[in-house]
């Protein structure tokens, strides 16, 4: 018996071997049993629709409990090497005869589509959790880092006082918005396009809200054609991925500087760490090094997936469902890799906070606080008052002094120059020129003052709580869904009907 009436050969070995075979190990690998739980509910719909009795369901249903990778294969003379006609085979081999009408008004179009989109907000479900585990590791490092002071950096040149807490801050509130945003494109794209056939829907009255529900989407897509179309879903995904692979990459490159021997600003345990094959006297951070390369495959993979659906018909293509979306799961699975790299280096860095300390000494960070207290408490116009700090610091540069010297009477006398007779330069350079004046002259909210930044730290982590939450009951949905569908199929079920439906 073959499965179809118009091709009367089997696929080629070249066929078999370069695509279908390697395309059935992808899906009996990853989207199985997503198939099978689609059956299951397509099943029940039958049921419904009383085109099957309860003995009928039961049987099919016990056929579909023993799928699994190993009991279906691609075979091209049995089932043209395609997954969906293995699953068919495998159920029509059964002690018991499927009834007649077991597929019929059906289409293989949304049935791939709705396990790829399933098997997708799988991943994107675990990409979620992995960036709430490594942005609890971040706040959990910058907690502890709030009062060291380090130098930050504008254009490559020490700027201001800041501190490891605050840096990491940042990371952390971009790890949140990165999951946040998922959230965002989770919820868009949880629309099932199963019941919507090859492209113009179906011909039996499917419930398609109920099927949907089945398989924990939130709603079914409405619109048939761009239910098994459209791949925007796919594109949502990988570039909420990539835009946060591309920060992370910039927060790795300011590692991979602080960690070299020019800063020594930190340290990595040795189990995280490289050495030279030539000179014994370096210790390397590779890891670094791994995590922004494996950044630029996350964003790549985004700019591949845009480029495999572009200019293809807006209908169902193999072009756009196969060989497109591989790159979605090659990018996720990159990403969560990175991700458990990033987590392991933030999880065994620490800080040398004297070298930070001292790169701050050797540094005029606070001219831009010089410049403010000579406005606000010697009443000098602000724009002299930047002309008369950045001059005391060339000439204290070309002196040889330190920012902690403070030479009262070389301000004084530039200041009066200027025009300016200041009645206390010694407070002024006291308040302006030292390290820890430095850390907490910002005293806006989400500055590097320690307080703001705890203060700071605490609203992420009741953000990270809120997210966790909504991420759980995503989590919660899907699971009740393969739940309600287990019940409904046991064999003490009763047929479902409309009150009953989820």
């Amino acid at each position: 018996m073959t499965v179809t009436g118009r091709i009367v050969g089997i696929p080629s070995e070249v066929w078999h071997e370069e695509v279908l075979a390697p395309q059935f190990a992808y899906e009996a690998e990853h989207l199985l049993r997503h198939y099978v739980a689609i059956e299951k509910v397509l099943l029940l719909e039958y049921r419904r629709m009383e085109l099957v009795d309860d003995a009928g369901t039961a049987a099919i249903a016990a056929r579909l409990d023993g799928v699994s990778p190993e009991t279906v294969r691609a075979n091209p003379q049995e089932n043209m090497s395609d997954i969906s006609f293995a699953l068919e085979r495998h159920v029509a081999a059964g002690p018991v005869e499927p009834f007649a009408a077991w597929h019929v008004d059906r289409s293989r179009n949304d049935l791939q589509v709705c396990a790829q989109l399933m098997s997708a907000r799988e991943q994107v479900r675990a990409l979620a959790a992995d960036l709430l585990a490594f942005d609890a590791a971040v706040r959990e490092l910058a907690a502890g880092a709030v009062e060291v002071p380090m130098p930050g950096y504008t254009h490559a040149q020490a700027a201001q006082v800041v501190s490891p807490g605050f840096y990491l801050a940042a990371l952390s509130y971009e790890t949140l918005a990165a999951v946040r945003r998922l959230l965002a494109a989770y919820d868009e794209i949880d629309a099932s396009p199963l019941g919507a056939g090859s492209m113009a829907g179906q011909e039996l009255a499917w419930d398609r809200t109920r099927m949907a529900g089945l398989l924990g989407f939130a709603r079914p897509q409405p619109h048939a054609l761009v239910a098994v179309a459209s791949r925007g879903w796919a594109l949502a995904i990988a570039a909420e991925a990539a835009n946060f692979a591309v920060a992370l990459s910039r927060f790795t490159t300011d590692l991979m500087a602080w960690g070299g021997s020019a800063h020594g600003f930190l340290d990595l345990p040795d189990e995280l760490s490289g050495i030279s094959a030539a000179m014994p006297q370096k210790k390397n951070f590779p890891v670094l090094e791994r995590i922004r390369g494996r950044c630029a495959l996350v964003a790549g993979s985004a700019a591949e997936l845009a480029a495999a659906q572009r200019n293809t018909p807006y209908t169902n293509t193999v072009e756009v469902s196969k060989e497109a979306g591989a790159h979605l799961r090659v990018q996720t699975e990159a990403l969560r890799s990175t991700l458990r790299l990033a987590h392991a280096v933030v999880a065994g860095l620490e800080f040398r906070s004297d070298r930070m300390r001292a790169a701050c000494e050797e540094e005029f960070l606070g001219g831009f606080t010089l410049a403010n207290r000579l406005t606000l408490d010697e009443g000098v116009p602000w724009r002299t008052a930047q002309i008369i700090a950045g001059r005391y610091i060339k000439v204290a540069l070309d002196k040889g002094l330190a920012p902690a010297d403070g030479d009262a009477a070389l301000l004084s006398a530039i200041a009066e120059e200027a025009g300016h007779r200041l009645a206390g330069p010694e407070a002024l350079l006291a308040a302006s020129l030292s390290v820890e004046a430095g850390l907490r002259a910002k005293t806006s909210v989400g500055s590097t003052h320690p307080e703001q930044v705890r203060a700071t730290l605490t609203e992420l982590l009741g953000e990270h709580e809120r997210l966790t939450g909504r991420w759980a009951e995503r989590d919660a949905a899907v699971r009740a869904a393969a739940d309600r569908v287990a019940a409904l199929l046991a064999p003490s079920a009763e047929a479902d009907t409309p009150a009953e439906r989820p």
